[in-house]
């Protein structure tokens, strides 16, 4: 809870909802009435006594709004539920807590939610630890304080502990809130996806209606649950009994399904609140931003999660309920796949494949515009149902990528997670003067947040159903060797340039593996790689040819091309019941077929044994397919990582930052001192460095920082200066007192008042030039870049990035990443750089973008990497003014 969001929702653990704000001087009587509805002994537990003056002056002070107080109130729409309040004691960053929950309500989560949102409001205002007394015997308050997931420390003082809470937000507190999340999320979408009870509203008397058809697929279907239909001009439609309004129904439904003109669904969305119904789908399109704001005030007063609008609607095949709240033509098949799309169109697409495919679908869920469920609930959804086994998403934007993040990297560790990376043609260069910002694309973004988190992005759609056929079908290859296999050279070779295309490798087979390949095959097949087993193969002989290669360590998958030809014909031999003759799911590597003459761009091929394999129609899409799969192998193998410990929030760079953005309300370009202040604070090094604002003071600085060579730069400033060398800005290599006189009269003429000093730095050893960097994304968060630097780094655009926090993973990820790679490694026998010393780096960049919100843009381009050191030579700070935004706090959009 912040200044700047006065109040909020969120749910609880029943999955019921409660506003979340700060409480205001008309509370009073209402706080006062939650205390006095309290049990004695509550009373007794929460003021050490029974005494009504202490609830009259506790909600006084509530209210008080005096400076060092906050109170958050947690009210049900009808009466406050729960208070929490600190009061910081002065000179200290501490702030004494108190907690009280109404009675009736426990057990909720209301408590934790309200310290949840106490701590972020505490962390923002500066605060480090929190104080509490309680009564020994008060293990529920106890207990609350202990499972928040801070660290605790308690101390006895005669009847009471004291206890003190401290506010650092580590990876224990962040899962135990995540945990909360969670579970509360599942409770909420009972409603939506476990209805025992469901209405359709504006389900029409004509057979071409929206509503009229998503009420025939309702009842196609055999939903198990009770069915009504309003609609003010029948009384049933297609055998359902229908109501004039909603009220007028004779039970109320868990899920509302909405089928009318915009200008009736904010009305219709209160109507179901009041009715008590749990959950919306909103078919309707074309909301006006007023009527898109009430059906949402509606939705939240009331407690019900919505999906739309603007959508397909819902299905859970899923046999206790057997939904199909959908107008698409086609019923959903059975099945294990999760689905979540925003376009309508992609998912019929997707429905329609998984259907043919035989794959089918766990639950369906059709977001449109997303105003409330998205696929962060649905990823937590699939992951608790105890069916789905494949999370299929299509999103086109991302409300909270940071929380989606940690939601999908801990799913994917139980489910392969497909994306289609939509909106590609949107990322175009940013509006931004650094050479970090005009290479961090929202691709670049979008890719980064994939990549960390596991998610298998794909191009098209067409790619995901083609991937989804082999995470369903075959184990997963233990790498990239793979053997490919035809009955056809041409074919062979295709296939193989295809593996290459897709970053798999082909390697040459071991002499002991061909020798038994030759054995099993026909006279004038060839055994190296790829294997040209000839037209005359038979089935036995490519069958034990692929088990060979299946069960042989130095391959990891193997790619079976094959073409129809007439020998095959005359012999009665089929190439393709070689495949499946003997089961597929006893073979320890990976199988995949390409049928060049196949009509279906993937089918699933039936072994006879049990199991299937995917078969593809061309080679690209059998290779991709393999691609995506091997990097989910990687992916699972590589350790979690962490977050390398760090202290506190530095509160010495935040006074820095405090005191620039005073001066420049409207942010800007930190001066050089500014920007060596900072950067210390994070102890990320830079070239020795001086200011000089005449001639005189340019050659004494020269004279101080030269080296043994007696060898400097010089380098023009004044404020909004990026590209120095575009300007002609910077003098290298310059010796004596007479070079650099003449470099800074030289700036001086051509720059005039413009200049306001120069930068003089001893000329640096030579050493790989790289680029690293942040930009602050308004979505995403801090985005660290990093790359091959100098120049012509935007040219060569040899860059790999990664969300912050970074873990210790993620930077050895970024550093291993851009193709420039192994020149840090010591690349043809040149000498590996300082690794160690560019991790730091990087975490040191990581941490400051993480501490400072404020901060747009951090350019540190060139550094300069050595065997013995990493030195940024340039560095470029942008500071914005920016509201703090915890991003993990629990509360809905």
């Amino acid at each position: 809870m912040t200044e700047t969001q006065p109040q909020t929702y969120a749910l609880l653990t029943d999955g019921s909802t409660v506003r979340i704000r700060p409480a205001a001087s008309e509370d009073r009587d209402g706080i006062l009435r939650l205390y006095e509805e309290m049990s004695l002994e509550n009373v007794r537990l929460r003021f050490f006594g029974v005494s009504l003056r202490c609830a009259e002056l506790a909600a006084d002070r509530a209210v008080s709004g005096r400076a060092g107080h906050r109170a958050l109130v947690a009210d049900d729409g009808e009466r406050i539920v729960g208070l929490a309040e600190y009061e910081t004691e002065p000179g200290t960053t501490s702030a004494e807590i108190a907690l009280t929950v109404a009675d009736g309500h426990h057990h909720q989560g209301i408590g934790t939610l309200l310290l949840e949102h106490l701590v972020g409001a505490a962390r923002e205002a500066g605060l480090t630890c929190f104080t509490a007394d309680a009564l020994a015997e008060n293990h529920k308050v106890l207990r609350v304080f202990t499972d928040l997931g801070l660290q605790v420390r308690r101390r006895l003082e005669g009847p009471e502990l004291r206890c003190t809470i401290a506010l650092a937000q580590d990876e224990r507190y962040l899962t135990a809130v995540e945990e909360r999340g969670r579970a509360a999320d599942v409770a909420s979408m009972q409603p939506l996806l476990l209805p025992r009870c469901l209405v359709v509203v504006g389900a029409g008397s004509k057979p071409g209606s929206v509503g009229r058809a998503v009420l025939r697929n309702v009842r196609r279907t055999g939903f198990t649950g009770l069915v009504y239909a309003v609609n003010p001009h029948a009384h049933a439609i297609d055998h359902t009994p229908c109501f004039p309004t909603v009220k007028d129904l004779p039970r109320t439904p868990d899920l509302a399904v909405l089928a009318v003109p915009a200008q009736a669904v904010p009305e219709v969305a209160e109507e179901c609140g009041r009715a008590g119904i749990g959950a919306l789908v909103v078919l309707t399109a074309g909301l006006d931003p007023v009527q898109a704001s009430a059906l949402m005030n509606a939705v939240r007063r009331h407690g019900m999660r919505l999906v739309g609008p603007n959508c397909l609607g819902i299905a859970n095949t899923d046999r206790s309920v057997r939904l199909d709240a959908t107008f698409t033509a086609h019923r959903p098949l059975q099945g294990t796949a999760g689905v979540a799309v925003q376009s309508g169109g992609v998912g019929i697409a997707l429905l329609r494949g998984l259907s043919r495919l035989g794959i089918g679908v766990s639950s369906f869920v059709s977001l449109g515009d997303k105003y409330d469920v998205s696929g962060n609930d649905l990823l937590q959804w699939w992951e608790s149902d105890g069916t789905t086994d494949l999370a299929l998403l299509h999103l086109e934007s991302f409300g909270n990528p940071r929380a989606f993040s940690r939601t999908a990297r801990r799913v994917a560790r139980r489910m392969p997670v497909l994306t289609v990376d939509a909106g590609r043609s949107a990322a175009g260069r940013r509006a931004a003067a650094s050479h970090t910002a005009a290479a961090a694309t929202p691709t670049m973004t979008r890719q980064a947040l994939f990549s960390q988190a596991g998610v298998i992005a794909t191009r098209t759609v067409g790619e995901l159903l083609d991937t989804a056929a082999l995470l369903h079908s075959q184990p997963l290859p233990a790498g990239v060797r793979v053997a490919v296999v035809s009955n056809a050279g041409g074919a062979g070779v295709l296939a193989a340039d295809a593996c290459a295309e897709a970053g798999l490798s082909v390697p040459e087979l071991p002499a002991p593996l061909v020798e038994d390949l030759l054995r099993v095959l026909p006279a004038g097949a060839s055994a190296t790689n790829p294997v040209d087993a000839t037209a005359a193969v038979g089935d036995e002989a490519l069958s034990a040819c692929v088990n060979l290669l299946a069960s042989h360590p130095s391959v990891d998958a193997v790619l079976v091309a094959l073409v129809p030809t007439a020998l095959a014909e005359a012999t009665g031999d089929d190439p393709v019941r070689a495949l499946t003759h003997a089961a597929p799911n006893t073979r320890p590597g990976t199988v995949v077929a390409v049928l060049l003459d196949q009509s279906e761009s993937v089918r699933l091929l039936d072994a006879t044994g049990g199991g299937t394999v995917p078969a593809y129609a061309d080679p690209q899409s059998a290779a991709l397919a393999l691609a995506h799969a091997a990097t989910r192998t990687r992916w699972l193998a590589r350790r979690p990582g962490t977050v390398p410990d760090q202290p506190e929030v530095n509160t010495a760079a935040e006074a820095v930052v405090a005191r620039y953005l005073a001066e420049h309300p409207d942010g800007g370009w930190l001066d050089p001192r500014t920007t060596a202040e900072l950067l210390a604070h994070y102890t990320i090094p830079q070239s020795p460095w001086a200011w000089a604002r005449d001639e005189d003071e340019a050659v004494r600085a020269a004279e101080q920082l030269a080296g043994p060579d007696g060898r400097v730069v010089v380098k023009a400033y004044w404020p909004g200066l990026v590209h120095k060398s575009d300007r002609g800005a910077v003098r290298l290599d310059l010796q004596g007192a007479d070079q650099v006189g003449a470099a800074y009269r030289d700036m001086a003429a051509r720059f005039g008042d413009l200049m306001t000093g120069v930068v003089v730095q001893p000329l640096a050893a030579r050493g790989t030039e790289l680029v690293a960097g942040v930009v602050q994304d308004e979505v995403f968060g801090p985005l660290v870049l990093f790359g091959l630097g100098g120049t012509a780094t935007e040219l060569l655009a040899d860059h790999a990035a990664r969300l912050a926090p970074l873990t210790d993973a993620d930077v050895r990820d970024l550093i291993t990443t851009p193709r420039c790679a192994p020149l840090l490694f010591g690349y043809r026998g040149g000498g590996a750089v300082d690794v160690e010393g560019l991790e730091r780096l990087l975490l040191g960049l990581s941490r400051m973008a993480c501490d400072l919100p404020q901060l747009a843009e951090a350019d540190l381009n060139p550094v300069v990497a050595r065997p013995d050191a990493v030195t940024a030579l340039d560095v470029r700070i942008r500071l914005l003014p920016h509201h703090p935004h915890d991003p993990y706090l629990r509360r809905l959009r």
